[in-house]
């Protein structure tokens, strides 16, 4: 009888392990199309983390319709059919592309792009480009400079700047030997910058550097 019952307590101990691991496995909605990621850096501990890369707008063709949902032409990729579009129609899609960015133990960022994938659909271009300039948005700012240093290989020497962007994020950034003399003795600079703000959750932002202002 004793080893009756210690049978049946193993049993649910099981029981309960498997009903845990199913609920986790069911709870991985991510909020965002952008989640941070370790999984591509875990094996060598190094950090990484999924960014908005950037947006672009594509005229297509819908082709099949498949009960709510439609193909859109060249790709055929699948989205719902939300306007209620008829086969031949031409629209416009909002695509996205992410990047996962890892920082190796040297401090280097390593950049791996994702393929272009389509978020939404649009009647015409006007709606889709209003949702683009939403989504990346180009500004002039003041941002902290870190610092300017050179460097010397084989008799050529080579100006650098440091800049913190609004992301957070560090860049250096090739400078000539005019701007290296401006830059020594300040601690902010003057940049175009284009954000990228994330389609699910807008507060989410990377800034790239788009020039000297």
């Amino acid at each position: 009888m004793r080893r009756r019952g210690r049978v049946k307590l193993i049993g649910i101990l099981m029981l309960a392990v498997f009903a845990s691991l199913l609920l986790s496995s069911c709870s991985s909605d991510q909020p965002s199309v952008f989640h941070t990621t370790s999984d591509t850096a875990a094996a060598s501990g190094e950090d990484a983390q999924r960014i908005p890369w950037d947006y672009r707008i594509v005229e297509g063709t819908v082709g099949d319709l498949i009960g709510s949902d439609m193909t859109v032409l060249p790709d055929n990729t699948l989205l719902p059919n939300d306007g209620n579009y008829a086969t031949g129609a031409k629209i416009w899609t909002l695509q996205f592309m992410s990047a996962d960015m890892v920082t190796n133990e040297t401090g280097s960022n390593e950049v791996k792009l994702s393929a272009w994938n389509t978020l939404k659909s649009y009647p015409d271009q006007t709606k889709a480009k209003a949702d683009l300039d939403n989504l990346k948005i180009s500004l002039k700012t003041n941002v902290p400079l870190v610092g300017v240093y050179k460097t010397e290989y084989q008799g050529k020497t080579r100006n650098f700047a440091v800049l913190t962007l609004p992301s957070g994020n560090q860049l250096k950034q090739p400078i000539d030997e005019d701007r290296y003399k401006a830059l020594k003795s300040v601690t902010k600079v003057m940049i175009m910058v284009e954000e990228v703000h994330d389609y699910s959750d807008y507060d989410m932002v990377y800034a790239k550097f788009r020039g000297w202002a």
